[in-house]
């Protein structure tokens, strides 16, 4: 008996791009020492008071099955922290609970591919991107970003895609590029998304990691609130990655649709889970300053760091947890340069090419090591680099 061709062609039947990430797990399991600057994974845990708003509410019977859709509170107490940061009039009922971010955006995907659609995402892309298309039987199309203009997307390339498609995927702050959409990129990708009939889909986990320049919520453009599904989570800004919570923010008729198939999928989120989201909301943005902090705080010791060398270039890191780095001095491949330093330095990093064509040649650092270690670790990445440049 055969599989089906939709889960056997997750991943194309090509790698996912963790290849240098799993080696260097492998390396950790053999007892070698390996300083990992490859996954966004905050090296602070979700905060005690949250985890005893979980356990009170565990404890206080919110153990059974929770409403599909989400609780009505932790929905509000959603739809309020969008509407303050957007000032888009937004409702419980324009939010849909996920279990976690990448649920969101299957789900948002399902909502608007019909099988064989062609669904537009922007390359460097997070690695789950093409494979999420796939999975809802959607053709996934790149849009190809460049190291010239900051892997901002330009109309030209929107415009070029567009023709045929029916939806696009963009996420801003980026991962893996630190890129934050200017304003002026935001609009030409609201006027691409109306001229071409395009669902947008905005992948805003990074909302709260904004270094240089300003978060904008394409949702909050004119024109473009009614054909945006806006994915968000609790992973990223209260460091709650392993208790799955994220969200789809859409208009009301796209989550009614959702929460059919919530229903039939996932069922919906724990709920003590969802109350202990709900208390983290509740503590407002001084939280999610607090654990954005050691990002914004090591972005700027890595520029110290990077300054006054030309062995390693970094791309403007404007927002998340990432720099994306340059290495094409050293004349490897991103993938080459990962592999070598880890051999070398036994520092993990992840390669550019993980994250598709337009990143070859770089290397994506996560920040996400106490800083004395992260700057030795830098310190030791660019010597190496400078090293292969003089040979």
């Amino acid at each position: 008996m055969e599989l089906s061709e939709r889960i056997t062609n997750i991943t194309a039947g090509g790698s996912d791009g963790w290849d240098t990430f799993y080696r260097a797990r492998r390396m950790i399991a053999d007892g070698i020492p390996v300083t990992e600057l490859n996954i966004g994974e905050h090296d602070i845990r979700t905060h005690p008071d949250i985890l005893n708003a979980m356990h009170s509410a565990a404890l206080g019977g919110h153990t059974g099955y929770a409403v599909v859709p989400g609780t009505d509170s932790l929905r509000s107490a959603i739809a309020q922290r969008i509407q303050a940061r957007t000032g888009v009039p937004t409702t419980a009922a324009n939010i849909l609970v996920t279990p976690g971010g990448q649920a969101g955006l299957f789900a948002a995907h399902n909502a608007v591919c019909n099988q064989g659609d062609t669904a537009l995402y922007i390359d460097p892309y997070y690695v789950t991107y093409p494979g999420t298309i796939r999975s809802v039987g959607a053709v996934p199309k790149a849009i190809i970003t460049t190291p010239d203009t900051a892997f901002q997307p330009t109309r030209a390339a929107l415009d070029t895609a567009a023709p045929g498609a029916k939806s696009l995927l963009i996420n801003s702050p980026n991962n893996p590029t630190g890129a934050v959409y200017l304003r002026a990129t935001m609009e030409s990708i609201a006027a691409s998304c109306q001229q071409h009939d395009l669902w947008l889909i905005s992948d805003e986990v990074y909302d709260t990691q904004v270094w240089d320049g300003e978060h904008i919520s394409p949702r909050a453009l004119p024109g473009m609130a009614e054909r945006t599904l806006v994915v968000g989570s609790m992973s990223k800004s209260h460091a709650m990655t392993g208790s799955r919570v994220g969200w789809v923010c859409a208009p009301e008729h796209v989550i009614n649709h959702l929460i059919n198939l919530a229903t039939h999928t996932t069922y919906g989120v724990a709920g003590f889970v969802q109350d202990a989201a709900e208390f983290a909301l509740g503590q407002g943005v001084s939280v999610e300053e607090t654990v954005a902090a050691p990002f914004r705080r090591r972005r700027e010791l890595s520029l110290s760091v990077l300054a006054g060398q030309n062995a390693v270039r970094a791309v403007p890191a404007q927002g998340a947890m990432y720099l994306m780095l340059d290495i094409r001095a050293t004349g490897l491949s991103g993938e080459g340069f990962a592999n070598a330093l880890l051999d070398a330095e036994q520092i993990a990093v992840m390669p550019g090419e993980s994250f598709g064509a337009a990143a070859a040649g770089h290397i994506r650092v996560a920040m996400t090591i106490d800083d004395d270690r992260y700057v030795a670790a830098l310190k030791r990445l660019i010597a190496f680099a400078s090293d292969m440049v003089k040979q």
